[in-house]
């Protein structure tokens, strides 16, 4: 068991102008920092040129934190290589188009698969690991760097993967068959015939693509992983930071090969925390929104379904030169206990000081460019001392959850070639997937309730129903027989199931279904339809059941539902999609299944939810948002966040105890501008 939340930022001493290795760690010991990060970004400072290896260049680093205290996180450097391995192999390169090769000169440029890189790869990881696996400071290991940056288009990894369809197929004619290859004469007479991904646009061929390039990159990863378990103490873990919007992942299979799942939650600050919002920003590898921070944790804890590392976040600004915004006072503290009860056991800043060269010279770090502490220092020493004090209870929680949302990967993929939605300009997006998974996910959490995220690869159908009663299910194009019929039975034994669209629509193949959609849901959910559009602007929806608003809406898609059987809650005020609900509902067995035709904006999202699982306390401050978790010891805590400059008050509705206060608490609980509260019950 921890003793405390695991406190740092990413430290490189080798990126120093100058010499100042202990007056940093003596910065960081008085912010009561316990963890570094250090060692991945650095091959050729590790291995100057092929085979000249100098490794003792972070031994005074990694004794200096262990006299302060301090552990190390230590990283193998193989997302980096050095210009000699380019240069004399020069065939490593990745390619993102057969024939195409990578430019060298940013990072993950190669292809990871080459037996020549591995070797070199190999070589490096053992010295390292070897070299400093027995180092005291040592914790834990990070192998790599936000894997799966790139879909590789190199010749051998185009042969692996018709190797891999041959095995899984069989035979040409049985892929024929399944992938639909009469279509447009695409039907294979040998394996020779299979042509590369760069003009395809069969929707088959690329879910088993990406499926595959996933698995080159959790194979890599637990092939690193395996090598320093080699040396590592039973004591230390081993992982690797996840990106989650990276093409090559699926995170819920990467993390098999490793102890512990940790992550790189990035956000924007000053008014992008702000709640309720001022307005919709589209989401990309930062995240915009309260909401889409909790996200953000919420899939990190999903990928093991247990607590996680943060082995980056925001420090400063992040990102690029024309974007700098660094948080308002409160915000650090406020982002970083939004985490922790959504069980991270360890945050840690990217990084520690900011650079004076290189392409990240405008990712701020805790110490300016001058090295001298400013606002940033003060206000994550502040933090620092409030993990110290809340010690061990605030480590390993289990969050609480009134929502579970199933998360399907394979449809993810498939929406970023093949996507459901478009942008107002009518052009493609992208992020179709999240298009029809977020305001979901948004609406529960305005609501006042918690979410857990479970990837489809973890449903176990009706085991479900105890622990999490209500399941929301939008956006699941692929699905085999087993897993929509597993729905069903979920709903049957007394789930209340919520189903958006574009579920069930597709096979595991990605072929449309033959059935009635939604695809062996409808005569369970009272529902179907055979037409359905996207909406070129919002369309008004009403329903006294949900006690809908004026401004509650419809957005970006529509299904023309026919009901046969299941209650109509709301219906479109429009002259041609008023002919169809919006949304229905209809007993199933001991449970419900309620079916959501459209992407609801934020009024009708809330208001559904309040309909689904009404929320213990409704007279909360709209900036105010309140989670739960269980620790460790069985105790009860509660993080109450005011995202906002204004000062509020909420009602406590029992007596608890602040734990960063060191006091008992009870009746009103007062919160200043962008701030927050751990509260316990009383031990």
């Amino acid at each position: 068991m921890q003793e405390r939340v695991l406190f740092g930022a990413a430290y490189y001493h080798e990126y120093q102008p100058h010499e100042r290795l202990e007056q940093d760690l003596d910065l960081m010991a008085a912010a009561r920092f316990s963890v570094i990060r250090v060692g991945e970004s650095v091959w050729s400072t590790w291995e100057p040129e092929n085979g000249g290896f100098d490794l003792d260049w972070l031994q005074p680093v990694l004794d200096g934190a262990h006299a302060r205290g301090i552990a190390v996180l230590l990283g193998t450097p193989t997302y980096a290589v050095p210009p000699w391995l380019v240069r004399l192999y020069p065939e490593i390169a990745g390619e993102r188009k057969t024939g195409q090769r990578i430019g060298w000169g940013a990072r993950q440029e190669v292809d990871y698969t080459h037996p020549g890189f591995l070797f070199h790869a190999e070589r490096v990881i053992r010295k390292i690991v070897a070299r400093y696996a027995d180092h005291p400071a040592v914790i834990g290991f990070q192998v790599d760097n936000e894997p799966g940056n790139e879909l590789l288009h190199n010749h051998g990894v185009f042969q692996r993967f018709v190797d891999s369809l041959r095995h899984k197929y069989g035979d040409v004619q049985t892929l024929n068959d399944e992938w639909g290859l009469v279509y447009w004469s695409h039907r294979l007479s040998d394996w020779a015939d299979l042509w590369t991904p760069d003009g395809n646009v069969q929707p088959q061929y690329d879910v088993a693509w990406r499926q595959f390039q996933a698995d080159l990159t959790t194979d890599f990863i637990g092939w690193q992983a395996d090598i320093v378990r080699e040396y590592a103490r039973p004591d230390q873990f081993v992982t690797t930071c996840i990106s989650y919007e990276r093409p090559g992942i699926a995170d819920d299979e990467l993390v098999r090969r490793l102890d512990v799942t940790a992550g790189n939650p990035y956000y924007a600050m000053q008014d992008g925390l702000q709640q309720p919002p001022p307005v919709d920003v589209q989401q990309n590898w930062t995240t915009t929104g309260t909401w889409a921070l909790y996200l953000s944790a919420d899939r990190m804890y999903s990928s093991q379904q247990r607590p996680y590392l943060v082995t980056e976040t925001n420090a400063q600004s992040i990102g690029f030169p024309w974007d700098n915004r660094p948080a308002y006072d409160g915000q650090w503290r406020q982002a970083a206990w939004a985490l922790v009860s959504r069980g991270a056991k360890m945050i840690e800043y990217w990084h520690w000081h900011t650079l004076h060269f290189g392409a990240e010279t405008y990712w701020g770090g805790v110490l300016p460019h001058n090295g001298i502490p400013g606002r940033t220092y003060k206000e994550i020493a502040r933090l620092g001392a409030e993990f110290e004090a809340a010690g061990s209870l605030v480590v390993d929680l289990t969050p609480d959850s009134d929502v579970t949302m199933l998360y399907s990967v394979p449809s993810k993929w498939l929406m970023q070639k093949y996507p459901a939605l478009s942008h107002q300009d009518g052009s493609p997006d992208e992020r179709s997937y999240h298009g029809l998974f977020d305001p979901f996910y948004r609406g529960a959490f305005e609501a006042g309730l918690q979410v857990r995220v479970l990837h489809t690869s973890q449903f176990t159908g009706t085991e479900l129903v105890a622990e999490n009663p209500v399941l929301v299910v939008p956006g699941l194009y692929l699905a085999d027989n087993t897993l929509l019929d597993q729905l069903v039975a979920y709903a049957e034994a007394g789930g209340h199931l919520v189903v958006g669209p574009r579920t069930g629509y597709a096979d595991q193949e990605a072929r449309a279904r033959t059935d009635a959609q939604p695809g062996r849901l409808a005569a369970a959910a009272g529902v179907t339809y055979d037409e359905f559009s996207n909406l070129s602007h919002d369309v008004r929806v009403h329903g006294d059941a949900l006690r809908l608003g004026g401004d509650a809406a419809a957005t970006r898609w529509a299904d023309g539902l026919q009901v046969e059987g299941a209650e109509v809650l709301a219906s479109y005020d429009h002259p041609h999609f008023g002919r169809w609900p919006a949304i229905t509902t209809r007993a199933h067995g001991q449970g419900r299944i309620t079916y959501v035709g459209t992407v609801p904006n934020g009024p009708l999202a809330v208001a559904l939810f309040r309909w689904i699982a009404p929320t213990p306390q409704t007279d909360l401050p709209s900036s105010v948002s309140i989670t739960s978790a269980t620790a460790a010891d069985g105790r009860r805590l509660k993080f109450v966040h005011n995202w906002s400059w204004d000062t509020v008050g909420i009602d406590l509705q029992e007596p608890l105890y602040d734990v960063l206060a060191d006091a008992s608490v009870e009746g009103k609980l007062t919160l200043g501008p962008w701030d927050v509260r751990v509260l316990a019950t009383q031990a």
